[in-house]
Formats: structure tokens, sequence, C-alpha cells
């Protein structure tokens, strides 16, 4: 079992907005040029990128969604308490 992760995210307050970005991303576009462009959450600064970190780190629902992506894969929006999450497994 893998111990840490890194990943990046975007961000968005609304499912639609969500879909929206996943079907830009889906077309070819940049995620991190995305995530600087959309992400309501700091890391936009860095593309999105949120770094290694383990399991316990992040609220339940975005661990479990970014610890079942294989490298390089993209997630459907994951809903939180903060909004909806994109989740790209970067290593």
């Amino acid at each position: 079992m893998v111990d840490k992760i890194r990943c990046a995210h975007i961000l968005v307050e609304k499912q639609s907005v969500a879909y929206s970005i996943l079907e830009k991303i889906n077309k070819g576009e940049s995620f991190s040029k995305l995530a600087e462009q959309f992400s309501i959450d700091s890391s936009r600064r860095r593309g999105g990128d949120l770094g290694y970190f383990g399991r316990g780190v992040m609220v339940k629902e975005f661990e479990k969604a970014a610890f079942s992506l294989n490298k390089g894969q993209v997630s459907q929006p994951v809903k939180t308490q903060f909004g909806y999450h994109i989740i790209k497994r970067l290593d």
C-alpha cells in the first residue's frame, strides 16, 4: 500500500462548474492552467499542486478519491465541505 501520494486539485463551489472544467481537461486543456484560472483554493498559484501527503491528512472524501487514482488519472468531481474538487494524481 502506498504511504504518500502527490496530487493537484481544482476546487470550485458549484458542481456544474466542476463538470464544465472536467470537460475542458478531457479535451486536452492544461490541468494546471485551469487550476490557476478557476480554483478557489490557495494552491491555484502552484497549478493546484498539493505536494505529497499521506492518509489521514485530507478530508475523508478527498482522501478516498485521491488514493483510488492511478498516476496521471483525473477524478470525477468530489464533494466535500469545501466544495467540489477535481483531483489529479501526479505521483
